[in-house]
């Protein structure tokens, strides 16, 4: 009783672990079934696709090197000399010669040419022991082909020399009828050697399947199958392959191209037909390494599944466990990610702060700068002011003179010129609150023209005290450029002021502005007659706190940069030998 209850609980602990391992057995035995069929119909249908481009290549040759032969006939069947001698049937040795050199340059294995008769009367072997020059060569086919067809093509064993060829036959016309055939023979040594350097089997057979080429020379004569009796009757009688027997091959080739080869091993076969009629081009591709391939990758494929499949039931509980730790994880995760969330989000806070008030300092800083600027041309615009105002009192007195003599009209002239003076003193005063209130960072279309009038009446008594001679652009009044109006005004003040300080003490000092417009920019060249900025130092002078003058703050370029760097311009130092330039472009509108 004990001895069966053990029993039976060993059983229910070991049938989850008989039925997986079942599993993986009948699984593993399916799988290997369909993916080795899969990986086998993958190879021979590469080795198919890759034998069939062998094949190709294989002709390829094969066709360049008749090509290259069918020629000769076409071209000796015109020969002034070839055909004087079938007209007069005597043998000329020197046209012998002429066709031995021929041959040997052109590869050909004999030139030889018959008349009317079969019989040769000139070959390129004449001087050889195994001359063709008197030999009856009517009862060949090619000769038949070429006197009652004009050609032909006929391969055959050389009845003379033995060696096979392919003879090609043209027939030579006169001017009373055929004189005679040109034969030109094909030998294809060459061409078998280099199949024979493949590791594949490549060969040619006829239209009765007899093998006339072979990359095995062995093989040279056999049959892709059995020749009927009263046909190989025929063949022997041609002579055409002198006694070879024409025994089969020995060799299967499928439908699909599948080979079983003579020793039993598995090929791939594909065939192509050769501009030769009756011809094909065969070329056979082992396939016993790819299959053999095929069946360790199949093997591989099967282990790693029966792997995976243990590893799959044997982390079953363990994906679950780990699923529940993953799910504890996440929640984890997702608080951490919260915080960080919030950090994130108070740090950006403090960095928009933070560049807030960076640009706020900026703005400070240029407004500073302009204020600053102002206490420089205060004095010059007083002086704008002053003329105005004492020629609208001598306007005004004098037009009080007219009155008391009864002339209002020279009265109402000079009050007409007071009115002119007061918009005069009314324009630089609007220039000065514009320019020295606080900007607020708009940026769009800013007319140059209004800009450097501006800039005219800011700096243009400062210049004219100081014997300066100033040269401003007038750009027309539809150039517009990206930036804000009282920002530019301060680069270009900024500027014009360096440039007066510079040249101040020189003879015949200038300073000048220089307009140019490229690829949809705006380009401004400030120039003076200045000396010119120290090498040594010209790498600083956009940093802030660098300068040149005594007292100054070196902030003014620094600046200045920044506020064309805003504008989506630039504002750089050119170096130049002649004098200081300093360059400022703008995109246009």
């Amino acid at each position: 009783m004990i001895r069966r209850t053990f029993l039976s609980d060993w059983t229910r602990r070991l049938a989850p672990l008989l039925l997986a391992i079942a599993l993986i057995v009948v699984a593993s035995v399916v799988f290997a079934d369909r993916y080795h069929n899969t990986l086998r119909a993958q190879a021979i249908s590469t080795e198919r696709n890759e034998t069939t481009q062998q094949t190709r290549a294989v002709l390829r040759l094969l066709e360049s090197e008749l090509q290259k032969f069918r020629l000769l006939p076409v071209v000796l069947s015109e020969y002034p000399d070839l055909r004087a001698a079938l007209r007069s049937g005597r043998v000329d040795m020197a046209l012998n010669d002429k066709l031995a050199v021929l041959k040997a340059k052109t590869g050909a294995g004999a030139i030889f040419a018959l008349d009317r008769n079969g019989r040769t009367i000139a070959a390129s072997n004449a001087r050889l022991p195994d001359s063709f020059v008197g030999q009856d060569y009517s009862f060949r086919p090619y000769y038949r082909l070429g006197w009652t067809k004009g050609g032909g093509e006929y391969f055959a064993l050389g009845t003379v020399s033995h060696r096979p060829g392919l003879y090609l036959s043209r027939r030579i016309e006169g001017s009373d009828g055929p004189i005679g055939i040109i034969v030109v023979k094909v030998e294809f040594d060459a061409i078998e050697r280099t199949w024979r350097d493949r590791r594949a089997l490549s060969f040619v057979a006829d239209a009765n399947d007899v093998l006339l080429l072979s990359s095995d020379p062995t093989l040279r004569f056999r049959a892709l199958r059995s020749i009927d009796p009263a046909r190989k009757a025929q063949i022997k009688q041609a002579l055409q392959f002198g006694g070879a027997p024409l025994t089969p091959l020995g060799i299967a080739v499928g439908p699909d191209g599948l080979t079983r080869m003579r020793d039993g091993s598995q090929a791939m076969t594909a065939s192509l037909p050769v501009p030769v009629a009756g011809w094909r081009l065969y070329h056979i591709e082992p396939l016993d390494n790819a299959l053999q391939a095929t069946r360790q990758r199949a093997n591989v494929a099967v282990f790693m599944f029966i792997m995976l499949l243990s590893l799959l039931l044997a982390g079953l509980a363990w994906a679950i466990a780990r699923r529940r730790r993953a799910l504890e994880a996440r929640a984890i995760l997702e608080r951490e990610v919260a915080l960080r969330t919030a950090d994130l989000a108070r740090e950006m806070e403090a960095r928009a702060t933070a560049d807030q008030r960076y640009r706020q300092a900026r703005e400070e800083l240029a407004h500073a700068n302009r204020l600053g600027t102002l206490g420089t041309i205060s004095a010059g615009v007083a002086h704008e002011i002053n003329q105005p105002v004492a020629t609208i009192r001598t306007f005004a007195e004098n037009a009080s003179a007219f009155l008391d003599r009864a002339q209002p009209q020279q009265a109402a002239t000079n009050l007409r010129e007071i009115v002119a003076m007061t918009d005069r003193i009314g324009s630089i005063t609007a220039q000065l609150r514009r320019y020295a209130r606080r900007g607020v960072g708009t940026i769009g279309p800013v007319s140059l023209a209004q800009a450097m009038d501006g800039v005219r009446l800011l700096v243009g008594d400062q210049f004219r005290s100081a014997g300066v001679t100033l040269s401003l652009p007038s750009p027309g009044p539809d150039l517009n450029v990206r930036a804000g109006r009282v920002r530019l005004e301060q680069v270009l003040v900024n500027l014009l002021t360096n440039a007066l300080e510079a040249v101040r003490d020189q003879l015949d000092p200038w300073v000048r502005v220089d307009l140019t417009q490229s690829d949809g920019r705006v380009i401004l060249d400030v120039r003076d007659s200045g000396p010119g900025i120290d090498p040594a130092v010209a790498d600083q002078l956009f940093m802030p706190f660098a300068t040149t003058k005594a007292g100054g703050l070196g902030l003014g370029l620094h600046i200045a940069r920044d506020i064309m760097v805003e504008f989506g311009g630039t504002l750089d130092h050119v170096a130049n030998d002649d004098h200081t330039l300093f360059r400022m472009t703008l995109d246009a509108l």
